[in-house]
């Protein structure tokens, strides 16, 4: 999930602290690097991008398949594109410098006896979110989540009653000056 690296336009409370052009050089540079470190074999990185004028933005590499995030919430759009696909899924945020292939292999492995996986951030929420079978997601994914909180990832999980859930590896994402550190 990936939002286009405009000014003013991603990591708003990180630029709010150090400023918003050093804000998106950081994002424009960590995807970059996320991207590279992600690819593998084993799975297919497909980019979904927003706002949707982006799918064509020279900030992607152009090997990538993209698909727009559509309109909506954060949980709108996250719910849109798991149910695009078929079998496992896993949807990884750009803001976690720690996430490499094992990360997300081990999360794709925790499926096999889990219905959805999380792998946590440090602050409450989750950089991962990973289903075994998109095509029976409940009605109600994603609403009333507390996006940009320390519940985020409970109350994702209330969202999913009757799921077996996973945790893969505790990571830290980047939405403060601190968080640089």
């Amino acid at each position: 999930m990936l939002k286009e690296p405009r000014v003013g336009r991603v990591k708003t409370r990180l630029g709010a602290e150090i400023g918003p052009v050093p804000a998106t050089w950081w994002f424009r540079h960590q995807v970059r690097r996320l991207l590279r470190n992600v690819q593998d074999p084993r799975w297919e990185t497909v980019l979904a991008v927003s706002p949707q004028r982006a799918l064509h933005a020279r900030a992607w590499p152009a090997h990538l398949p993209r698909l727009p995030q559509g309109r909506g919430s954060l949980g709108a759009r996250m719910a849109r594109v798991m149910r695009g696909h078929r079998g496992r899924v896993c949807l990884i945020g750009a803001d976690i410098p720690g996430i490499t292939p094992a990360h997300i292999a081990d999360s794709f492995a925790l499926l096999g006896s889990a219905d959805a996986v999380f792998g946590p951030a440090l602050d409450g929420g989750y950089w991962l979110l990973g289903f075994k079978q998109t095509a029976t997601l409940p009605a109600g994914l994603f609403e009333g989540v507390r996006w940009s909180t320390p519940h985020a990832m409970a109350d994702t999980i209330a969202t999913l009653p009757r799921y077996k859930v996973a945790f893969s590896a505790s990571l830290r994402d980047v939405d403060t000056a601190d968080d640089l550190q």
